[in-house]
């Protein structure tokens, strides 16, 4: 009904148009004047003129008939807009009949495929690729659950536990290409997280965790850095005991795999507790990896002895100060020298693996600076011997942290004694009093330490911590 009634108006306003465009053409062609009296733009509007009432008394009659179409038309508009309003209702009361039939017309589609047929052909082709292709055994056996998800048989139960199992073992397979492919790290963790609730000590799933936590921080994502460090420590625990994996992905051998979790767990704990980082970095320079060739790694073990050993000792030196040089201040100036000494080390060796590389440019020369500021301090303000230091670095082994002396060796005399002024390097003026303390800061300083001028002390202010990746 509804439909016979648009198509009719639709007809009656198609023919009221017709007539109004029609009258419009008939006055304007009797308007006309014939070619052959058109002798200027004059006598062209003259004869017009003439014409129009003749036009006008022919056109009377469609006139007419116009106007009572203008008039049919309004009728017609008003119909229109009443057959609108009431197919609008129409559909707003189906609205609701439509959403509730809908899922059950569906559900009725589903379970319409689930014909013996179509069963027999599934669990077909599941039975023929489950062994040697798991991807289309999967997709058959999804096909047969979700047509036939009102069944419980032998065949349903046995396609539920298979899926189940295959889903579990899927996230192991997505968990490498999130982290490492796509870099989706939200995602990686909480599928990693998903694993090991299941598999809590499932060696590949930690490592990975473990050191994607790392590469999040440096992708500046630091929400993981916590749980990264507590499933690297996990790793490390089980590596050490005994445990392995078939595959040391993404590194290629067990003893990178070590090398670089050692070194997620340092440079993750490095702002917070430097000294705790530093036997993680030192630990991880002793496995064969590609580290070895990174001066940020070197970099790193400097800043971490600075803001650790260097500033507790440095903070523990201040009781000595503005008193007669002791036996005990020797002991503690030469605790600070041997810390001060593997900082040394730490920035040759990052200013020797950078060498020409352009990769490392614009840290280098902050390297340099410090390294001769710490090289001059144990040298009497000389750096003679800088050079041939760093020439030479990389062919002796990284030393271990320095074991705290408790007592000085008779031929022991500390290199310089704590300088006054602005704590910069000085030289040792053998009366042994201090009228200033060594410091230290987590930041880097924005310029070069101005070197004071050489009096009593000797230790100096900490020049830069450029430990940063």
């Amino acid at each position: 009904m509804f439909v016979r009634l648009s198509l009719d108006t639709f007809l009656e306003v198609a023919g009221i148009l017709r007539t109004f465009f029609l009258t419009l053409n008939f006055v304007a062609r009797d308007c006309a004047p014939p070619p052959e009296l058109v002798r200027s733009a004059t006598a062209f509007y003259t004869i017009c003129i003439i014409l129009f009432p003749i036009a006008t008394l022919k056109a009377m009659g469609l006139a007419g008939m116009a106007e009572e179409s203008y008039w049919r038309f309004g009728r017609l508009m008003k119909k229109i807009i009443k057959l609108m309003a009431l197919g609008a209702t129409a559909a707003m009361f189906a609205l609701p009949v439509a959403a509730r039939t809908l899922p059950s017309q569906l559900d009725t589609l589903v379970q319409d495929q689930c014909t013996q047929e179509n069963k027999d052909a599934w669990y077909a082709a599941f039975r023929e690729s489950f062994k040697t292709d798991p991807v289309k055994a999967y997709d058959s056996a999804k096909k047969y659950l979700t047509a036939c998800s009102a069944e419980d048989t032998q065949i349903t139960q046995y396609l539920k536990k298979w899926v189940g199992a295959y889903d579990k073992e899927n996230r192991k397979v997505l968990l490498p290409q999130l982290l490492y492919k796509e870099k989706k790290y939200p995602e990686a963790f909480t599928l990693g997280k998903e694993v090991l609730t299941d598999e809590p000590e499932n060696l590949t799933v930690l490592i990975d965790l473990g050191y994607g936590g790392y590469l999040a921080a440096t992708a500046k994502n630091n929400s993981f850095k916590a749980d990264a460090i507590n499933y690297a420590k996990k790793a490390l625990q089980l590596i050490d005991s005994g445990k392995t994996v078939d595959n040391w992905y993404p590194f290629g051998n067990k003893n990178e795999a070590l090398a670089y979790l050692n070194y997620s767990i340092g440079a993750l704990t490095l702002p917070q507790d430097p000294s705790s980082a530093l036997s993680y970095l030192i630990k991880a320079a002793q496995f064969e990896s590609d580290l070895k060739k990174l001066p940020f790694f070197y970099a790193y073990i400097a800043g971490a002895y600075e803001n650790g050993p260097y500033a507790k000792l440095s903070e523990a030196y201040k009781q000595y100060a503005n008193k007669d040089e002791t036996p005990e201040s020797k002991l503690a100036l030469a605790n600070i020298n041997q810390v001060v000494d593997r900082m040394i080390d730490a920035y040759a060796r990052a200013v020797a693996t950078a060498g020409s590389d352009p990769k490392f440019q614009a840290a280098k020369p902050e390297w340099v600076e410090s390294l001769a500021q710490w090289y001059k301090y144990r040298h009497d303000k000389s750096d003679a011997g800088m050079n041939e230091l760093v020439a030479s670095i990389l062919t002796k082994p990284l030393p271990p942290e320095p074991t705290p002396l408790t007592s000085l060796p008779p031929s022991a005399t500390p290199a310089a004694t704590p300088a006054s002024g602005n704590g910069s390097p000085g030289t040792n003026s053998g009366t042994g009093t201090n009228t200033n303390l060594p410091a230290t800061s987590t930041q880097p300083a924005s310029k070069p330490t101005t070197p004071a001028s050489p009096n009593k002390t000797g230790v100096p202010i900490k020049p830069r911590s450029n430990h940063r990746r």
